[in-house]
């Protein structure tokens, strides 16, 4: 790594070659303040709020887009910058809506938080705010364009992180804002539902579709059995909203809290995931070794992935698992097994689930196939954020509170089901199960390191005893496009498929950065985030999903066997073509 010299408000600094500015004075412990500023995207430099000066020179520059020049000396704070800095607030908050009591981003706001920091209490420009329609289209999520302070970064992570291109920006001058292309409404757009928008917003201009108020009438409700599960990657964000280090494992918590909520079961999407590699892993083997299927299999878990192939890739149908995703498995037995176990109609029974992405708010009625029990097998999505929302409102001191364990029959759950959370890890519980399906032997080393890490695009290939199974792991839809097209290509030639099982994750890191997790997501906290979820895989006594008790005991008294009948009808599902823009 090349390094340079520079001075940073006279003090002499060592950074990386070509590092911007606002990194620089980052690794000394200088913060300079940025509303359209965000790690995970290139800067542009839209807000201005984050202009320096650079000494010799009369203009300032935007650090967040400027790099550094060996031996420059930058002053980052000093009573000019204060004074243009919150002016360029003042001049935002005037065309913002004074309503930060009723925002859904109050107290997580990032101009508010500018705001407060530059302790602005009056603002000394006339108000003119530009009232334009909520679009409350979709499911998942709600747009309201008149908090929008044109920042860009919603735009950005939908085009470069995400390949969706559902937003942009539309008009010049005065009149320019950000919308669906030809100011569609978002459900008639490519939209995927995947909530990195709202992730990325700094303000409240796009959230989740806040449906707390739908879970409190159910457990009101006496004649509805509330039963709830969680998803593995909620487990080690939520306790970020109560000052818990990112990574934190609350599971035991967040089962506590479920009940003190008024839930009548809890139980753990975990476990439906170790149910989906046994009906996915299953469907692998087949493919490989008995030709009941195109290869390369795709995963497909993640409901924003599901959409974007049937918009963009519909000639991928054949490749993509018949199996649903976990929190659909679990909604279905949900309503059947535990329903005939525990002696309650199913009709009685409201199925919710925890999850980290809006997308799952889509899932639930995306066709037919979602109502395998005969009625809806999951009712309401919350996301980790309406799962914090509640809990503080009802006066639940988190932090604090004792662990308790799932529901049986359907709560207990493998190390190979919560690793479903980090990108690789549904890859990695497949293996795990794969293996001993393909050779009969049990893997000895559990631990795939091949599929593990951040990198956008991995490959590799994991040995079953001589017979090599070529794996690739996506994050991020924007990085998919190059292992779809080395499919096509082989297809085109009739050569052998490059892989055999292909995991995508629409969201990069996985779930554990999901649409619908705790605001401030970047890299360090999904490391953390990651961390937590395999220190609950290496802490958990099993760590394989064909060995979890629950799931041995559900093939025996209901399912029979994977890929049977029975688990056909409840747990597998089709895929469409689908338009990019509805109509």
């Amino acid at each position: 790594m090349e390094t340079v010299e520079i001075k940073i408000n006279g003090q002499p600094y060592e950074v990386e070659k070509d590092t911007t500015i606002l990194k620089a004075a980052k690794k000394a412990g200088i913060k300079i303040p940025t509303l359209c500023t965000h790690s995970d995207l290139e800067p542009w430099a839209a807000c201005g709020i984050c202009v320096v000066k650079v000494e010799g020179s009369p203009r300032m520059v935007r650090a967040c887009a400027t790099s550094v020049v060996p031996g420059q000396n930058y002053i980052t704070h000093d009573p000019e910058l204060k004074k243009v800095r919150k002016t360029v607030v003042e001049m935002t908050l005037s065309n913002h809506p004074q309503e930060c009591l009723s925002c859904a981003r109050n107290q997580t706001c990032e101009l508010q938080e500018v705001a407060a920091e530059f302790g602005i209490r009056e603002i000394p420009f006339p108000m003119e705010v530009k009232r334009l329609p909520k679009d409350e289209s979709t499911v998942s999520l709600v747009f309201d364009p008149t908090k929008c302070i044109q920042c860009g970064r919603c735009a950005q992570v939908c085009q470069q992180l995400q390949d969706v291109w559902a937003l942009e920006f539309l008009h010049r001058g005065y009149d320019t804002k950000i919308a669906p292309a030809a100011g569609v409404l978002l459900n008639e757009s490519p939209c995927i539902k995947c909530g990195q928008c709202s992730a990325h917003c700094p303000v409240g201009a796009i959230y989740e579709n806040d449906q707390t108020e739908e879970f409190c009438a159910a457990v009101e409700d006496e004649t509805k059995h509330v039963a709830v599960q969680i998803a593995p990657a909620v487990r080690v964000a939520v306790g970020e909203a109560f000052g818990m280090e990112p990574g934190s494992i609350t599971t035991g918590k967040i089962y506590k809290a479920l009940r003190m909520l008024g839930s009548d079961a809890v139980f753990d999407t975990n476990f439906a995931a170790d149910l989906t590699i046994m009906e996915e892993g299953t469907e692998l083997v087949q493919r490989i070794t008995k030709g009941t299927g195109v290869l390369p299999q795709i995963t497909s878990c993640c409901p924003a992935w599901t959409d974007y192939m049937e918009k963009y890739y519909p000639d991928m149908i054949p490749h993509f698992s018949t199996a649903k995703s976990p929190m659909m498995m679990q909604g279905a037995v949900t309503k059947t097994y535990y329903a005939d176990k525990a002696g309650i109609d199913k009709k009685n029974i409201y199925s919710v689930a925890i999850m980290p992405c809006t997308a799952k708010k889509y899932e639930i009625g995306r066709d037919d196939n979602m109502q395998a029990s005969g009625v809806n097998d999951v009712d309401l999505v919350l996301t980790t954020r309406e799962l914090a929302r509640m809990i503080k409102t009802a006066g639940i001191d988190f932090a604090n509170l004792p662990d308790e364990e799932a529901d049986s029959p359907i709560g207990a759950y493998s190390g190979a089901g919560t690793i479903f959370g980090v990108t690789g890890g549904v890859m990695e519980a497949a293996v795990r199960t794969a293996y001993k399906l393909v050779t009969d032997d049990e893997l000895g080393d559990v631990n795939v390191n091949a599929v593990r890490g951040m990198e956008g695009v991995k490959k590799g290939a994991v040995d079953f005893k001589g017979t090599e199974v070529k794996v690739a792991i996506a994050h991020g839809m924007a990085n998919v496009k190059s292992i779809m097209d080395e499919i096509r290509d082989a297809r085109e030639k009739g050569s052998e498929p490059p892989y055999h099982f292909i995991e995508v994750m629409a969201c990069r890191g996985g779930c554990i950065a999901g649409g619908g997790q705790p605001y401030g997501t970047e890299d360090d906290i999904r490391d953390k985030r990651i961390a937590g979820i395999y220190t609950d895989d290496e802490k958990s006594v099993v760590r394989k999903s064909h060995e979890n008790p629950e799931i041995v005991q559900i093939y025996k008294d209901f399912l029979g066997e994977p890929l049977s009948h029975k688990a056909h009808e409840l747990l597998h599902t089709k895929y469409i073509e689908r338009p990019l823009y509805q109509k």
